[in-house]
């Protein structure tokens, strides 16, 4: 087990490498950083422009390898993924933004797929009843329902609701309050704030889950395997729960772990509605800024996230599946 997921990890740790590298000779290609003092007015002088994009490695009139050479050099002896077009420091915008995006993402992702995996499981179990029914039509609506209407709605009946109690109790806007000390009182303005962002992603985002894990359970509750089980003297919910419950999982378990970085970085639109400074409007930002270390360094993430869901897509299957701890 640890021998195939240190195999898996270097595995990654290399594509991880490859995909960065490509992502900056491909930003370096597309991305024009000149244009964002070109575009002012008065414009600077061309030997004033040259020598700010030479301290930024940014200059397009310098030979890409070169280019490469130093930001690469950069991040491998003192961590340093380079400025933006404006002088911003990327490790400083990033470091900041992947903790306010994990608060965004992790908790509404956990939530989505708990609620999902409840609601599939219990739907399958009862399948064409009433309940099966009524539950399949509710995801087919909240499934339709797209994030910036339901991120409107929710912002609508946080005001309201705060507008009845007399007081501000749910937030709309922004990550944290200023001014607040102590564990308590800051994780209790964290709730606050997370409140209705999570509603919203996990509304929209648990009935992929549910239809995924309903259709794989009903598909391995008429497995030969889950049949012999109740030939033995299981009951169906024993059979169901420790046999084709596990395997049904797996799917959805990879499913999961592979969406996290279309999350974090995807978020864009609900990020802006509630005022989150996230990796996703970080991305959104600098391609707009033609700020070429920044996309790059929002890409390595992303990467890395890929590659930390599937290795914990790994362990799961290798947890739930015995054929894979044994070969």
């Amino acid at each position: 087990m640890i021998k195939y997921l240190a195999r898996r990890m270097l595995t990654w740790v290399l594509m991880i490498f490859l995909a960065t590298n490509l992502t900056y000779l491909l930003a370096s290609a597309f991305l024009n950083p000149r244009a964002n003092y070109l575009a002012r007015n008065p414009r600077p002088p061309e030997a004033s422009i040259n020598a700010t994009l030479d301290l930024y490695n940014l200059n397009d009139q310098t030979p890409l390898f070169t280019r490469w050479k130093e930001w690469i050099t950069g991040i491998v002896t003192s961590w340093d993924w380079g400025s933006s077009p404006t002088g911003g420091s990327v490790n400083a915008e990033v470091a900041g933004r992947i903790w306010v995006s994990a608060e965004f993402v992790l908790l509404a992702t956990v939530l989505s797929t708990l609620i999902g995996v409840g609601v599939g499981v219990y739907a399958a179990s009862r399948q064409y009843r009433p309940a099966d029914r009524i539950s399949q039509q509710v995801s087919v609506v909240t499934l339709n329902i797209p994030t910036p209407v339901m991120a409107t709605v929710a912002v609508a009946a946080g005001i309201w609701f705060n507008k009845q109690l007399g007081k501000t109790v749910l937030f709309v806007s922004g990550s944290e309050s200023i001014g607040v000390q102590g564990f308590f009182p800051t994780l209790l303005d964290a709730a606050r704030h997370l409140a209705l962002p999570t509603a919203t992603i996990v509304i929209c985002g648990y009935a992929g889950y549910h239809f995924l894990q309903r259709s794989l359970l009903l598909d391995n509750i008429k497995a030969d395997y889950v049949r012999t089980a109740r030939a033995k003297g299981l009951s169906t919910a024993t059979a169901i729960r420790r046999h084709a419950l596990p395997m049904s999982f797996i799917p959805v378990a990879t499913s999961v772990a592979f969406s996290i970085p279309g999350i974090f970085t995807g978020a864009v639109i609900a990020e802006t509605i509630f005022g989150w400074e996230g990796m996703g409007r970080y991305f959104v930002t600098t391609i707009s800024q033609s700020d070429i270390h920044g996309v790059v360094a929002v890409a390595a993430f992303g990467a890395l996230v890929t590659a930390l869901g599937a290795v914990l897509s790994d362990v799961v299957v290798a947890t739930l599946d015995p054929r894979v701890r044994v070969s």
